[in-house]
């Protein structure tokens, strides 16, 4: 072989590797070793994982984290080969299956999860499905080179079925077919959620959802977490399992990159884009980071007044104890009581513990109670605690709190879990009314700073309940 014929063959060798590389993609993911190792990728571990015991599962991620490819496209492409990586522990299926993808539109299917899991237009076959497994590739009829359905070999010897849908062809079109498996990248509607669901009752299938909680706590959204989020990261409720991920579980990302979108965020979906944590949206009553409201417990001085915001009712009764840095005009939430279906004593021996002498109350407690006729107020007062009813204005009320969250001058103690889940999902509705759900902490801090405040107190409680009085901002 001369020099010439040696080199040609060695390129020829070469070109032919690296074909069979982008051919067979799929392999390079999740490596036992290196810096894009496996076990630092520990999120998208858990949501395969969640495949063997939940049969609906969302990837709710920041921007940029793998959620689409490293998540969705690479779990569809194993189960359609069954082409399982030796350290799978997700759900498998024995032989070939049923499956749709989908997305918001077709050019978004066509350019996105088209491409991660075919490869690109005149590169077929080197996306995650394997380029030697695809066999016949039906193509819509728009001459953009969208793909209605292809045929995938599985290790079985059977042919998988993979079909290409969007949210725009509307829930008729997720109608009348069985699946074992259908992946939804972004949020769908709840109707063609719901139709994915009926797909795939009567073979027992999966239905997995990747996407990026842009749109707040929606009712899909509202079904992984009815509660609001509550810094679990790894939810299972029944047959639903919920994986959170954010930059920090992305070690593909460098720092320079998070800086640059960090700066391209609009501040409301800072937390949805970076942690993959639900935004309110524009409905949101405190639009202000978490990061400006709660900050370390710490031990509250002696000298600096206190007071108390209550907020009553049988399902849940709750208050917010406040005090008072005079020189800085910051007020802090130190401390949070919240519990349902108690009797007003059970209720004062909770808010006494505190050591907190004055007290602001829902106005509406000079009602009468559903028990026994008898006005709230003076039920709680007959038990030693001293109240004062407070301005209920409430659009007034809001303004003062959130002036207060804005300009720093409102501080609560990351130990209030309580609070911080009502203060998540405290919104507006589309016609602008508060959502009157988990909000009883929310009222009885409107309570305390519209009116708390005059009269916090330094006062010490007498052990006959008649307590010293020393009032500040007149």
């Amino acid at each position: 072989m001369t020099e010439r014929e040696a080199k040609e063959t060695l390129i020829k060798v070469t070109t032919e590797i690296e074909r069979r590389k982008r051919r067979n993609r799929i392999s390079a993911y999740y490596p036992d070793t290196g810096t894009l190792r496996r076990d630092l990728y520990q999120q998208q571990l858990a949501f395969f994982r969640l495949g063997s015991q939940c049969s609906i599962r969302c990837f709710m991620a920041a921007n940029r984290v793998g959620k689409t490819e490293g998540a969705g496209a690479y779990e569809v492409s194993v189960h359609l080969t069954g082409r399982y990586p030796t350290w799978w522990e997700g759900k498998r299926y024995q032989s070939q299956v049923r499956v749709w993808v989908a997305g918001e539109t077709m050019e978004a299917v066509r350019e996105i999860i088209q491409r991660k899991l075919m490869g690109s237009a005149g590169s077929i076959g080197e996306g995650l499905i394997p380029g030697d497994t695809i066999g016949t590739i039906r193509y819509r009829q728009n001459g953009t080179g969208a793909i209605d359905t292809a045929r995938i070999k599985h290790v079985s010897g059977g042919w998988s079925e993979i079909g290409f849908k969007s949210y725009e062809q509307g829930r008729e079109s997720f109608q009348g077919t069985e699946k074992d498996l259908i992946w939804l990248d972004e949020e769908a509607t709840e109707g063609i959620r719901s139709e994915c669901i009926i797909r795939l009752m009567t073979t027992g299938g999966h239905l997995i959802e990747t996407f990026t909680p842009l749109k707040g706590l929606t009712p899909i959204v509202m079904q992984y977490m009815p509660d609001g989020y509550r810094d679990e990261r790894v939810v299972i409720r029944g047959d639903q399992g919920l994986v959170m991920a954010g930059w920090d579980d992305a070690p593909h990302l460098t720092e320079a990159e998070k800086k640059r979108m960090l700066t391209q965020c609009e501040p409301h979906l800072v937390e949805a884009r970076t942690k993959g944590i639900p935004h309110i949206g524009s409905g949101a009553i405190y639009p202000v980071p978490e990061t400006d409201v709660f900050v370390d417990d710490f031990a509250i001085p002696e000298d600096w007044p206190k007071v108390y915001g209550l907020d009553v009712g049988w399902n849940r009764t709750a208050a917010v104890f406040l005090a008072v840095d005079k020189q800085a005009d910051i007020a802090y939430i130190w401390s949070e009581y919240y519990r349902g279906q108690a009797e007003p004593a059970i209720h004062a021996d909770g808010i006494r513990s505190r050591k907190v002498t004055q007290g602001v109350i829902d106005p509406a407690a000079r009602g009468r109670s559903q028990h026994d006729g008898s006005s709230l107020i003076d039920s709680y007062r007959s038990l030693g605690l001293s109240l004062t009813p407070a301005d209920n204005a409430v659009e007034s009320g809001l303004y003062e709190v959130w002036q207060r969250l804005s300009s720093g001058r409102l501080k609560v103690f990351r130990s209030c879990q309580q609070w911080r889940q009502e203060y998540r999902m405290y919104r507006r509705d589309d016609k602008g009314r508060i959502v009157k759900d988990n909000d009883h902490l929310m009222d009885a801090t409107r309570y305390a700073i519209m009116s708390g405040l005059r009269i916090a107190s330094t006062g010490i409680p007498q052990d006959d309940y008649s307590p010293a009085f020393v009032g500040w901002m007149g």
